[in-house]
């Protein structure tokens, strides 16, 4: 074969990675030619996704490859501008402002924000060394921007506010699919198969619950195009008909639940057919619903950020919990359960008054040990002698994916320190003192550990398919320098890295454990930096360019002490570090996921964490809730005159993903994301399909382009997320596609408890230009 057919041969081998654009990571195949993947298609050998792909992760050359990709480590000049320096040089400078800020205001002056943006979640485990470094607790993510309320919920229900709950859809009799809309936004594995599955059996009834008749909704059984910001008041309204007709599970419950008599005499109060009204539907179609959900053999809600970032938000999150756990469709097939999470992507917060940290100036509790971005510019943006002074961003982008951009611009002025770790030149890096260029998702090790599959459980550890781009660093050797830099850990483990080495040749021992307890001994101050540790140890004896999967050891050996017995079920028997061991190298050795363990649905029970394994129904800040949504229900409905229209921002089309892509040149359709608007409306505002208007809420105001939509209702326009970034076209011009959203949106539009910010329900005011 001669070099022409060997390249050709190369190009035309096809790689085994996956998408990182939702929860479920399908795995994919790719073919590369230099940093290019020119060919995509779904992993037909994977059985997590048996081949499956969506149209977006067909484009994902587009966020290996775009104008605006970092190559080099940026210093902001006093002018403004950045210049490249080297890593040396600025991990040192980093390191030095840190340790002058900790040492003049403490580790509270610190925030951390990201730690691991979609789909490259093994970066983001080392990124708790540098936290503990720099001893804060203060940790911002754009989960806490989304599922807080939903977190805090599980808490009381459940436990523990790490207690994960998930749907049952492939398995479901009745489906309700509350605030979502799964054709788009995908969120279950094999989405559109599962969606035509309802669509085509008659014996399975699908309803949508959706202010818009979304595309999901068009597949529907039953669509209720509820009124925007009204869910509360129907969900209340269909457990109140469950509870009121006696439809509720009473042996289920009995067996499983306390506090039953408590929610029984609270819905006992409910005006079902008032609540029914001031969500915009019908009677007989609710009572329907709610009738046929409980009845169905199995059922089970998927819920999404349609009621996780409306109006009364938290509270959705309750009743929706409700609504499967009367009715028995709990921790059983077909119904929603609880999930054991394979890392720990969230924790749990203790309340202020058993020593969970508080924020210095807004003063707001942890939730799963994060903190909601809603308040991050209120805790910087400030005199308070105890503010925010120093911010690291890691995979995150909260100057245009935060509410209220404007807010975080004014907040990063007042920052002393500013570092944005990422791929790409975000807006958010565009603002910050330095910037540090981290390798693609392509380029290193990497995975997700949103493994919910169920009853088996699968990992996929993806490997490099291309080179590094430029002079970028993969994360966990970025928070290496770092902490190294800030003095608390050596530069080198010499005895534990050859340890190590040793360990890997005889693996049926347990050299490495005892090495590394006895170093952690010897040196406790150590403990807090164990995930670099084992990054600068375990990571130099892995294969080549597999450093980064270090910490999966440390995961792989908490994960088969707590489910030994499940593990054993997919064929890796022993105990302890044995199995942990040995599950560690199945993920390394594999190029596709790989089984972790098999449950049973008996399994979900021991899951829980209150102290007799049963559902404390019963939640004292919800009670209080749904009394206040009684006065609601009484107030007078009149609603913002100045600001006639309600914005759903933030709209999941065929089109739009997450901050990783860059630039428009991905996408096939709806190239500068569209409002949305009822032809009634466009004819009343004297204006046309394709026109171009202003959006102007109480924070500021954008541009639009309005799109003509019978699909949204009257008086309701909808908006696009992922849109509104800057790039370079290819005459160097600096560009904007389509609608920053967030320029119109608030930091304190948002729920009172968890600080989730409303972006479902944004009041605008649509204008012609000309005004």
């Amino acid at each position: 074969m001669n070099s022409t057919q060997n390249a050709k041969a190369k190009h035309e081998e096809w790689k085994s990675t996956a998408c990182m654009l939702c929860s479920i990571g399908c795995a994919i195949e790719v073919q590369v030619d230099g940093h290019h993947l020119t060919k995509i298609r779904g992993d037909k050998k994977a059985a997590s996704s048996e081949g499956y792909i969506c149209q977006k992760a067909a484009r994902l050359d587009h966020y290996q490859n775009h104008s605006e990709r970092l190559t080099k480590p940026l210093r902001k000049s006093s002018d403004g501008s950045f210049e490249e320096v080297e890593w040396d040089v600025v991990i040192n400078e980093i390191a030095a402002k840190m340790l002058a800020i900790r040492e003049a205001h403490g580790g509270h002056a610190f925030a951390y924000y990201g730690g691991g943006g979609q789909g490259n979640h093994l970066g983001g485990t080392y990124s708790a060394s540098l936290n503990a470094a720099l001893g804060t607790p203060y940790i911002y993510t754009a989960l806490a921007q989304e599922k807080t309320g939903d977190f805090w919920v599980n808490g009381k229900l459940f436990g523990r506010q790490n207690c994960f709950a998930i749907e049952g859809m492939e398995h479901a009799e009745y489906a309700i699919v509350l605030g979502a809309n799964p054709w788009d936004a995908h969120g279950v594995p094999k989405t559109r198969d599962v969606l035509k599955a309802f669509k085509k059996d008659p014996s399975r009834t699908m309803v949508v619950i959706d202010p818009r008749l979304t595309e999901s909704a068009k597949m529907a059984d039953i669509h209720l195009p509820v009124k925007p910001g009204k869910d509360a008041f129907l969900l209340s309204a269909i457990i109140a008909i469950i509870l009121q007709e006696g439809l509720e599970d009473q042996a289920f419950i009995a067996q499983h639940a306390n506090g039953y008599d408590v929610i029984k005499e609270q819905f006992g109060k409910v005006p079902v057919a008032k609540y029914i009204k001031i969500a915009g539907l019908d009677y007989e179609t609710v009572h329907r619903v709610a009738v046929g959900f409980a009845q169905a053999k199995t059922a089970t809600v998927r819920a999404d950020l349609g009621i996780q970032q409306s109006l009364h938000s938290t509270l959705n999150s309750y009743l929706e919990k409700l609504l499967f756990l009367i009715t028995g469709n709990f921790n059983k097939s077909g119904g929603n359960h609880l999930v054991p999470l394979f890392a720990p992507i969230i924790g749990h917060s203790k309340e202020p008054e058993e020593g969970g940290p508080v924020t210095r100036v807004t003063g707001m509790r942890g939730i799963s040990k994060l903190f909601p971005p809603n308040i991050l510019p209120l805790e910087i943006n400030t005199d308070h002698p105890e503010r925010l002074r120093a911010l690291v961003v890691d995979s995150a982008n909260p100057a245009l994916s935060g509410a209220d951009a404007e807010a975080y611009r004014q907040a990063f002025k007042k920052l002393e320190l500013s570092v944005v770790i990422d791929v790409a030149f975000t807006e958010t890096a565009r603002l910050a003192d330095y910037v540090l260029p981290a390798s693609s998702q392509f380029e290193k090790t990497e995975c997700t550990f949103f493994n919910f599959g169920f009853p088996t459980s699968y990992f996929h550890l993806r490997k490099p398919v291309v080179e590094p781009l430029g002079d970028t660093l993969p994360e966990p050797e970025i928070y290496r320098r770092l902490v190294v830099a800030l003095g608390v850990i050596p530069d080198r483990f010499p005895k534990l890295e050859s340890i190590a080495k040793l360990d890997r040749k005889f693996p049926g021992g347990r050299l490495f454990p005892l090495a590394l307890a006895a170093a952690l001994k010897a040196n406790p101050g150590w403990m807090k930096y164990v995930p670099v540790i084992l990054y600068a140890t375990i990571g130099r004896a892995l294969p080549e360019k597999m450093a980064s999967a270090a910490t999966l050891w440390g995961v792989c050996q908490f994960y088969a002490a707590k489910f030994s017995r499940q593990v054993a079920r997919e064929g890796i028997s022993g105990k302890g570090y044995k199995q942990g061991y040995a599950l560690f190298n199945r993920a390394l050795e594999s190029d596709l996921p790989v089984p972790l363990a098999t449950f049973d649905y008996s399994d979900t029970w021991k899951l829980m964490k209150t102290a007799d394994k049963k559902v404390a129904l019963a939640i004292d800040e919800m009670l209080s809730d749904l009394d206040q949504l009684a006065e609601e229900a009484d107030a007078d409905p009149a609603g913002n005159q100045a600001y006639p229209y309600i914005l759903m921002a933030g709209e999941r089309r065929s089109y739009n993903a997450n901050q990783i892509f860059r630039t428009p040149d991905w996408r096939k359709t709806d190239k500068e994301g569209a409002m949305r608007i009822h032809p009634q409306d466009l004819t009343k505002l004297g204006l046309r399909d394709n026109d171009r208007a202003i959006c102007r809420s109480q924070t500021s105001q954008i541009e639009v382009l309005l799109m003509e939509d019978d699909t949204v209702q009257i008086g309701m326009v909808t908006l696009p997320h992922g849109y509104g970034m800057l790039y370079s076209n290819s005459q160097g011009e600096l560009l904007q596609n389509g609608p920053a959203v967030n320029e119109l949106t608030s930091v304190t539009h948002c729920d009172p408890l968890s600080k989730t910010p409303y972006h479902k329900h944004v009041p605008v005011i649509i204008e012609p230009i000309s005004a």
